[in-house]
């Protein structure tokens, strides 16, 4: 029985009311709370009326019965990181991960754990390390998957071979119903009322109809339901991927984590010579086996030679123990491994395990760049069929002119892969279906399982029958109606399933390209295929950086999905749509995307952080760039976005602009006539500018000069106006290192970011015209640009924004940071040993665009030892100037740099790149932080007279 979804306006507002007060969580029936779920990480799209926060079990109980009442189905939803359309859905959404997000109770003594649904993988796994334990299941999205979504797609992870699945590690579930009423869940319980006879009729079906293997996911696990198996109604209800109750408290078995761990590295000729090894290694008991190609890496820095290559942890009570392990693994495969490497470092380990990590998104690109789907993400085979099967798989694909790279849990037979289907027309969703049904069949043919990990949704529920034959796919269904009999839970998914080719996210998108400003050149010049990258793998909802990484700081500030890369991208998607969409109808003009990317901060983190590289910056300049055409804008555009016009018409007064500054009722009056937070301090202007000492010291006039006698130092708008020092001293570095004469490439130079960064892209690209233009010799000299936000505008954003100028890739090319540019030009130059420790901040556009390498080295052979932080300022030039962005600013330096900085011994030098960096280190920390130039050039000794 399906419920009566009410959809009036009327009904919904009634709804809403309703929920608002039965429950004290939030209720949300807005445009943005929609948006924001209407996909999950799957090809599939459903809009929803609403949803739900709910704060406890009370309130988990309460929405549902007012659900049942109105006849409105409801969808659990954790992470949202579901591959196969189950985490989507038509009525209401409960978002279990903004409240329930509590560890209960860790009792270490009987290994268990008592968790809500909304708790974090990662977090537990926190919880239980101080007792030597972890929670065996861990998929790749461990640092942003819930508990209760793992129950839900009975999850597993690379450690599988070793702790098995989420159901072999659950103990007993408390589960609400639709409509409120509540059960407890453990073995020898039992359940709803009529499941006893249910089995008890069926026992012959259910002891032979389920294949043996160990990641056999798909369908409703009914043989656990067996006498001889407890019965176990926990075990059971895993999997059922909220189509029987929401679980509002989880027992969990821990595992007795190892001291140590080793990881070997087995590299192979190729994909099917790593999965013929592969069952080969668990008589040796690694902790995993996983499997990818090359096809997947980005940078194979640190993997043995090969094309494919296996993954084996292994455990020990000390580092030798688990090293020994691993050796045995590597002499175990070495007949059929072309390189091996045992890696015991744990940044080494984490190093490589986030290159397979990383594989759910780099996946989602094929080597020359298209498009590849889910839909087919997890078939499991039983390990010693593996090889076989990747070979018939290969072949199907080649029948279809397809293309998808394998990879996975090679240890447990289970393959992901995304294929390039076209979604798009007609004729490629007929494709998608053909293959799919002819796969389900090659993979039963196999003895397999049509799910081995993310369960089968919308994407293959279809295709059960031919897995599990009619009559026990009947029986599913039978078993749905018992536990709810009004049809309600996430109707459409696993009983009575909807078509595998419905429901598709790409349906509502505009099939001719947007108009557009910037160039897009990764994604064909197309505005919508770059929001298509986001595919909700969702890394940006991580809550701690990890290691240098900086994406998403305004999620992590906030915690709200409307603010994570995932959910803006949900918000541009859903622009782009329309009114075929239903969801956001206004375009361009849209005031709930716009909301969203307020609090973006341009960091460009997700440009590299991102395993699908969606660059939000780039689509928050856009999106501003046509929401305010021919239209005011605020005050801090044309106050911030104009600073380089500004600063130069000021430059001449600076001392008694200075002097005002420092009166507080000038400074409140100017900081609210040009919207700056009244929080902020207004930056000290340089009496004397960068380029006006470098005449002073050189004397004006035109030099003769040839590339090899000159070095150009770009004159950014904060060094020339605002840190003046920076430029006086990377001109005493680089004349130090490479007897090179120390000037500027030209006059009145700006590279537009803070036009760009402001959406005001027709007056950048105006600015960036004129630069070129303006720039003396040629476009390919080499030139030192030492502000890192705007080396990164002159190396990215300058060639999208004039694809049409071959002089923009040229000037793009020629940007160098002073550390690349002296480790080309200097290579055998000695700095200055200074023999220090440094902390402070890695610039986030460095991070995401330049890279630091070079600087790591750089700081290395200076004697600068330690490591600076990742994540974001929080300053992020105009960002954290903003009225109304202050609180978000100054959390964003909490997450990291500044509890870094006052984590620092005495005597550790303060190192940031940034101007914004230097001035939000001082603003909030009260510390004065330097460039890397400065540092050197100290080092030098004094300045000549």
């Amino acid at each position: 029985m399906a419920p009566r979804e009410k959809t009036t306006g009327t009904d919904r507002t009634a709804l809403a009311d309703e929920l608002r007060s039965a429950v004290r969580g939030e209720v949300a029936f807005d445009a943005t709370a929609r948006a924001l779920t209407t996909m999950d990480a799957s090809n599939y799209r459903r809009v929803p009326l609403g949803v739900v926060a709910p704060r406890d079990a009370d309130d988990i109980a309460a929405a549902l019965a007012v659900c049942r009442a109105y006849g409105v189905p409801v969808v659990p939803r954790g992470g949202g990181t579901s591959i196969a359309g189950q985490a989507t859905g038509t009525g209401v959404v409960l978002d279990l991960t903004r409240h329930l997000r509590s560890v209960v109770e860790l009792d270490a003594g009987s290994r268990t754990a008592v968790v809500q649904p909304g708790v974090v993988l990662d977090d537990l796994r926190a919880a239980a390390a101080p007792h030597g334990l972890t929670f065996g299941p861990d998929p790749s999205t461990h640092s942003r998957c819930t508990i209760g979504g793992m129950i839900g797609n009975n999850s597993c992870g690379s450690h599988s071979v070793a702790w098995g699945t989420t159901a072999d590690n659950v103990h007993a579930l408390t589960v609400t119903r639709y409509g409120g009423d509540t059960l407890r869940l453990e073995r020898g319980a039992e359940g709803p009322a009529g499941l006893h006879e249910l089995v008890a009729a069926h026992l012959a079906l259910l002891r032979t109809g389920f294949p043996e293997l160990p990641r056999r996911i798909s369908g409703y696990a009914l043989d656990a339901l067996l006498p001889e198996r407890g019965p176990d109604p926990a075990r059971a209800f895993c999997g059922s991927e909220g189509t029987l109750g929401v679980v509002t408290e989880a027992t969990l078995r821990l595992v007795e984590a190892p001291a140590a761990r080793a990881l070997a590295v087995l590299g192979y000729a190729d994909e099917s010579a790593a999965a013929e090894a592969a069952p080969g290694l668990l008589p040796h008991h690694p902790l995993t086996v996983e499997g990818m190609a090359a096809d997947l890496v980005r940078e194979p820095a640190g993997l043995p030679r090969g094309a494919a290559w296996l993954f084996a942890e292994t455990g020990g009570a000390t580092p030798a123990e688990a090293r020994a392990h691993a050796e045995r693994i590597v002499r175990a495969a070495s007949p059929d491994a072309v390189d091996a490497a045992v890696v015991t470092d744990p940044a080494g380990q984490r190093a490589l395990w986030r290159i397979r990590e990383d594989a759910a998104g780099t996946a989602t690109r094929t080597p020359d760049g298209n498009e590849a789907w889910p839909g087919w993400e997890d078939c499991a085979v039983p390990p010693a069929r593996l090889g076989p099967y990747l070979r018939d798989f290969r072949a199907l694909l080649t029948e279809h002119a397809l293309r998808g790279t394998p990879y996975g849990h090679f240890g447990d037979g289970c393959i992901h892969v995304r294929i390039d289907f076209d979604l798009l027309s007609t004729a490629g969703v007929a494709r998608f279906r053909r293959f799919s049904e002819e796969l389900a069949s090659l993979v039963v043919a196999h003895g397999g399982s049509l799910s081995g990990e993310h369960g089968d949704g919308q994407a293959r529920a279809e295709l059960l029958p031919r897995m599990y034959g009619s009559e026990l796919v009947a029986l599913f269904s039978r078993f749905k109606d018992l536990w709810d009999p009004d049809g309600g839970m996430n109707p459409g998914i696993l009983a009575r399933p909807a078509r595998l080719d419905e429901n598709l996210r790409f349906d509502v998108l505009p099939r001719e390209p947007v108009d557009v400003t910037f160039g897009y050149p990764h994604d064909g010049g197309d505005f919508s295929a770059a929001v298509r990258r986001c595919v909700g793998v969702a890394k940006c909802r991580t809550r701690e950086a990890a290691g240098p990484a900086v994406m998403c700081p305004s999620f992590r500030a906030t915690g709200e999905e409307a603010h994570s890369t995932r959910g803006r991208a949900r918000l541009l998607h859903e622009m782009l749509a329309g009114p075929a969409g239903g969801v956001i109808t206004d375009g361009w003009r849209s005031t709930e995307v716009r909301d969203a990317l307020d609090l973006c901060l341009s960091c460009k983190g997700c440009r590299s952080d991102c395993p699908v590289g969606v660059d939000m910056a780039t689509y928050k300049a856009e999106f501003l760039h046509h929401h305010y055409r021919h239209r005011m804008r605020p005050a801090a555009h044309y106050a911030l976005g104009w600073l380089p016009l500004w600063l130069r018409l000021a430059s001449p007064f600076a001392g008694a602009l200075n002097a005002a500054a420092r009166v507080r009722p000038l400074a409140a009056l100017a900081k609210r006539l040009a919207g700056i937070a009244p929080e902020r301090g207004i930056p000290v202007l340089a009496r004397e500018t960068y380029s006006r000492w470098l005449n002073r010291r050189w004397g004006k006039g035109t030099f003769i000069l040839s590339n090899d006698e000159v070095a150009a130092i770009w004159p950014d708008t904060f060094t020339e106006h605002l840190s003046p020092e920076v430029g006086r001293a990377a001109v005493k570095v680089v004349e130090a290192a490479t007897g090179r004469r120390a000037l500027t490439p030209g006059r009145g130079l700006c590279c537009g970011l803070t036009y760009v960064s402001t959406g005001q892209l027709d007056k950048a690209r105006k600015v960036m015209r004129r630069t070129l233009d303006r720039l003396t010799g040629t476009h390919d000299s080499p030139v030192i640009v030492l502000e890192p936000s705007c080396a990164a505008t002159l190396r990215g954003d300058l060639p999208e924004l004039l694809p049409d100028d071959p002089r923009a890739a040229e000037l793009a090319a020629a940007v160098h940071t002073l550390a690349e540019y002296l480790e080309k030009y200097a290579p055998d130059w000695q700095p200055p040993h200074l023999d220090r420790p440094v902390t402070g901040q890695t610039h986030c556009h460095q991070h995401a665009v330049l890279g630091d390498e070079p600087d790591r080295r750089l700081r290395a052979r200076a004697g600068l030892t330690g490591e600076l932080t990742g994540g974001c300022c929080g300053l992020a030039g105009n960002f954290g100037f903003e009225r109304g962005h202050w609180e978000v600013s100054a959390a964003c330096a909490e997450d990291a740099l500044l509890p870094g900085v006052r984590e620092a011994a005495p005597g550790t030098e303060i190192l940031a790149d940034g101007f914004s960096c230097r001035t939000q280190l001082e603003q909030l920390g009260g510390v004065r932080a330097r460039h890397l130039a400065e540092v050197l050039a100290e080092g030098l000794g004094p300045d000549r007279p």
